[in-house]
């Protein structure tokens, strides 16, 4: 690994050479300012959250403290199967997020429980579920195998490689998401394993993650594995004109997904061991903000507005050009914003063969942030962000993409109908 204490690897803050992976894993994790997701309704006495409604739920849903997703593969070639398999989920869900496991004893000794029961005497600890459609779904392979492909949004595209991508194709894609988020990582869990159930004979898992956000109070900046306050700079979730500009999906998308949204999900190693021994100003002028406050460099407040403009005494700016908060600010990409909805995560240790010199063998931290954005069209959204920070943020060099997923995500259900369903009565 590179030194920053190595004067032969000293950065200006003018110019900085990117060497390896990716850059997002800082882009910041919740909606900007817990305290305005908090006012969301929800039942605090019972720990519910609603199920159906105009939205799903776990998009703009105040962010619980774990998150387990999980894609999914079908493997039957009848489209009934896959709205059976969506009405069970919804069901599923909806009575889940209000109860999440069915009372002691609802199974006779010579059957097979109902309910796995680990989550017997737990609340729903706001639980909540999502669903997202892959394009596999529509066409897989060239083949139309329900009957979709011309339904495919053409947003949903297939995202481009991104430089430094070392996306690992078991972690990668998918037919059909399912999120659970929850204060306890048992419910969540269980949610997840009972959805696997359901999908039993109908789709196999094809790769999964959890991840958790650190201790924070409502009204608190949660901070990532790096330190630093992580969804200071965000979609502000509350107000509904920002919610409409930049992520729910309008007129412009097929009428079955109107009120939806699409998700990129990314798994993103960070180097924790690398970032460890950094020095505290460099990693500051990596990310572009105080470490203890939260403030952009320059600023004394966690919320201040960042200063693009402001120079040194040596005419150097005093973000740096290539760090983190200058390249994702929307004053650097014509406005454009995105919903960021992520959670760090914990694999224990793998082992890697480092990309930079000085190309060490080690055993190290499988540890990161399970990315996750909502916006109302990723070619103008992620995409667009993304192909510059992909290139050019100081975070590269300790962060690295492991995988990758674009799901498009249905709006809300009414009772009696289930998640998706407009897509199946269209085709």
């Amino acid at each position: 690994m590179t030194d920053s204490n190595d004067p032969k690897h000293r950065v200006s803050r003018r110019h900085f050479l990117t060497r390896s992976a990716l850059a997002a894993a800082a882009v910041p994790i919740a909606s900007s300012g817990l305290a305005a997701q908090a006012q969301e309704h929800h039942h605090p006495a019972t720990g519910t959250e609603p199920f159906w409604g105009e939205h799903q739920r776990g998009v703009t849903t105040s962010p619980q403290r774990h998150t387990y997703f999980m894609a999914f593969t079908l493997t039957t070639d009848k489209r009934e199967d896959v709205i059976a398999l969506l009405r069970a989920w919804t069901q599923a869900a909806a009575e889940m997020t209000q109860r999440p496991a069915v009372p002691a004893g609802a199974a006779s000794p010579d059957q097979i429980p109902e309910d796995s029961g680990d989550t017997l005497g737990l609340p729903a600890n706001r639980l909540t579920v999502t669903f997202g459609f892959g394009p596999t779904l529509f066409e897989k392979d060239g083949v139309d195998r329900y009957g979709l492909a011309s339904l495919r949004p053409e947003a949903l595209v297939d995202l481009p490689r991104f430089p430094g991508d070392q996306l690992v194709p078991e972690r990668t894609g998918g037919d059909l998401s399912v999120q659970a988020s929850a204060d306890d990582p048992m419910v969540a869990e269980h949610a997840i394993r009972r959805m696997v159930r359901l999908a039993y004979g109908t789709a196999n898992i094809a790769w999964a993650q959890t991840g958790f956000l650190g201790g924070f109070k409502l009204g608190e900046t949660p901070r990532n594995q790096m330190g630093f306050k992580d969804g200071t700079m965000n979609v502000q979730t509350t107000d509904p004109a920002a919610m409409k500009e930049f992520v729910w999906v309008a007129e412009e998308g097929p009428a079955w997904l109107r009120g939806g949204s699409y998700m990129v999900v990314r798994p993103i190693r960070i180097a924790l061991e690398h970032w460890d021994r950094m020095k505290l100003a460099f990693q500051e002028q990596t990310v572009g903000r105080h470490k203890i406050s939260g403030a952009p460099i320059g600023q004394k407040h966690e919320f201040d507005p960042p200063d693009l403009d402001a120079e040194d005494k040596e005419g150097n700016p005093v973000i740096a050009e290539n760090s983190h908060v200058r390249l994702a600010a929307p004053a650097s990409n014509d406005g454009v914003q995105i919903l960021r909805r992520g959670y760090s995560y914990d694999n224990g240790v793998m082992h890697l063969a480092e990309r930079w010199p000085p190309w060490r063998q080690a055993t190290t931290f499988d540890a990161g942030l399970l990315f996750q954005c909502y916006q109302r069209d990723p070619r103008t959204g992620f995409i667009k962000l993304f192909a510059k920070m992909s290139a050019f943020d100081m975070l590269n060099q300790f962060t690295t993409h492991v995988g990758s997923g674009l799901f498009a995500c249905p709006p809300g259900a009414r009772p009696g109908e289930y998640v998706g369903q407009g897509l199946f009565t269209e085709a």
